[in-house]
């Protein structure tokens, strides 16, 4: 894995490239925002959907996986400035860029910020913060009792998730085992400090009063049953963007693993 040493980090980066690209041979320049407490290792086959159409770029964030552990606070500001300095390496002046969750919040900082070095923007499951609504406050949440914590993240990830709903639809309960099983940093470890801060600037995010900045064609994908990022935060979005289209699946948050219209769909805006 790559690594570029920027922002007084270090970032490890991984491409994702396509078997067979379009007639030219070159598919189009993707890059990929991952969500909260996310890295390549926990979300790779999620990163190589993107990376069969699309010529993909995806960082383990400052605090998180392989990439450095600065002295916090963290802004998104950090996070996108990261981003660029990603998309730099590579040599890409303008790309496509998508964000999940915590990644779509990186994202519209980073299209607000720098509009022109991105082509297309893809926004999922995600919030613009103040005036127009924020995702669920994931600081409060890694705050409770670890019993507590594992119920309500699976009250919010889809808020019909139930006992009666997971009988009659084992898939959503795999879906939720899958993610359940994904491992925590321990206690007092560098890691989890990582968490923490990216949960901090996570909770100061606020991209409301700039969203008019974003000049690219918009895609915002929600899940009409999400409980972290609700659809009405998505519907914030697109009133704000100039040329913005909203698509609602049906699922949670993770919408994108419950409605099979879902990732056709996004890659197809994409790759346009």
């Amino acid at each position: 894995m790559p690594t570029i040493d920027v922002n007084g980090i270090t970032i490890h980066y991984e491409e994702f490239v396509p078997d067979s690209g379009p007639e030219d041979g070159a598919a189009p320049p993707l890059l990929f925002f991952n969500g909260s407490f996310s890295t390549l290792a926990t979300s790779r086959p999620l990163v190589q959907v993107f990376g069969s159409r699309l010529h993909t770029v995806a960082h383990d964030q400052r605090g998180l996986g392989r990439t450095s552990i600065p002295p916090g606070p963290y802004t998104m500001a950090d996070y996108a400035a990261d981003g660029l300095a990603v998309i730099d390496a590579m040599g890409w002046d303008t790309c496509r860029v998508v964000g999940i969750s915590f990644g779509g919040m990186v994202a519209q900082e980073f299209a607000v910020t720098h509009p022109d070095r991105v082509e297309r923007l893809a926004l999922m499951c995600t919030s613009p913060g103040g005036a127009g609504g924020s995702s669920y406050p994931m600081h409060e949440l890694r705050a409770m009792p670890i019993e507590q914590r594992a119920k309500v993240a699976i009250e919010i990830m889809d808020t019909r998730f139930s006992d009666d709903w997971f009988a009659e639809h084992p898939g959503d309960l795999a879906l939720v085992t899958a993610m359940g099983d994904r491992p925590s940093p321990a206690e007092g470890s560098e890691a989890a400090r990582g968490e923490f801060e990216q949960a901090e600037a996570r909770r100061h995010h606020d991209v409301w009063d700039r969203l008019g900045a974003i000049t690219c064609p918009t895609l915002v994908a929600a899940g009409r049953y999400d409980g972290i990022a609700s659809l009405a935060n998505s519907e914030a979005i697109v009133s704000r963007v100039p040329d913005a289209q909203l698509r609602v699946y049906e699922g949670g948050h993770a919408f994108f693993a419950q409605d099979p219209a879902a990732f056709g769909e996004i890659l197809d805006f994409l790759a346009e």
